[in-house]
């Protein structure tokens, strides 16, 4: 339970490390990923005796980092729109996506709490959104949950295929590297193609300090330490208290961008949070099927 906690502690100040590094959504998420990659070869390498995996599993690790790329994409630019705290939120509405998603692929059928959660999300959206607001926080709130929706969709598209990919229980650290190595891919490619026309910047090649260092210590201590924790603890924890855990990431960040950021929710905001938190602590509670932790 202590490295669960440790690990949901450090990766709730992802969202913050991104911000203080000042770098466009693309680039950051780049860079976070291929920091991490030396680092986790080593893991992988004093590992490999114990890794059983074919080829073919492995690849499914790698496309799932593709997809996880995606997911970052909209995660930071749903935290340059409308904040830390609110887009880590969206962003973990996941819970309910895997939730419905594993009900219909892989048979995991939840109990009625879904189908309250449901409604209760959309409204918490739309409060966010700022639509009916003055006064609403952040600097495009329409942008920031449009973004955030992207990120909850291919996070939860990454969470199933990365589970899928995990049959054989490689070590945390084997499948941890798979996947990183699809987000870099990944990354380079949507990066380095012409996307102006829809918002997204390019990869911004230049290194430059301090934001670099932001990087450095996002990637070793959110992409290393943090996930690679979260990984090997929650399967062997109780379901209560693997709850807990998943449930604590937002919720520090949500803290920590109100004391670093000076992020300040209008009320009708505030409102749609609790909203959205409330439907992913009853799927999480009461859902019977299992949804992975935001490693964001």
């Amino acid at each position: 339970m202590a490295t669960a906690l440790l690990g949901a502690t450090i990766l709730s100040f992802a969202p913050i490390l991104y911000q203080f590094s000042e770098t466009n959504p693309v680039t950051g998420a780049f860079f976070r990923m291929l920091y991490a990659i030396p680092f986790l070869l080593v893991l992988a390498y004093a590992t490999r005796g114990q890794d059983s995996r074919t080829g073919r599993t492995r690849s499914i690790a790698f496309l799932a980092g593709i997809l996880l790329a995606l997911d970052f994409v909209g995660y930071h630019s749903a935290i340059d729109f409308i904040g830390a705290g609110i887009a880590t939120l969206i962003g973990n509405s996941q819970v309910i996506i895997v939730t419905l998603v594993s009900w219909k692929l892989l048979g995991e059928r939840p109990n009625k709490s879904i189908l309250l959660a449901l409604p209760l999300v959309m409204l918490g959206l739309v409060l966010i959104s700022g639509i009916w607001d003055n006064e609403p926080y952040g600097e495009d709130p329409i942008k920031g949950v449009i973004g955030g929706i992207f990120a909850a969709i291919f996070y939860s598209a990454f969470l199933i295929v990365y589970r899928f990919s995990n049959r054989e229980m490689a070590p945390s650290s084997n499948l941890q590297l798979d996947a990183t190595t699809g987000a870099v891919f990944g990354l380079f490619f949507i990066g380095t193609i012409p996307l102006g026309g829809i918002g997204i910047e390019p990869i911004d090649f230049g290194v430059s300090w301090p934001a670099h260092a932001w990087l450095l210590l996002l990637s070793i201590s959110c992409q290393v330490i943090g996930w690679i924790s979260i990984t090997y603890a929650l399967p062997r924890l109780p379901a209560a208290h693997t709850s807990f855990a998943v449930l604590l990431q937002p919720v520090l960040t949500i803290v920590w961008g109100i004391l670093f950021m000076n992020e300040n929710p209008s009320l009708q905001q505030s409102v749609g949070m609790i909203l959205i938190l409330v439907s992913i602590i009853s799927v999480t509670l009461f859902g019977e099927a299992k949804a992975e932790p935001n490693q964001e």
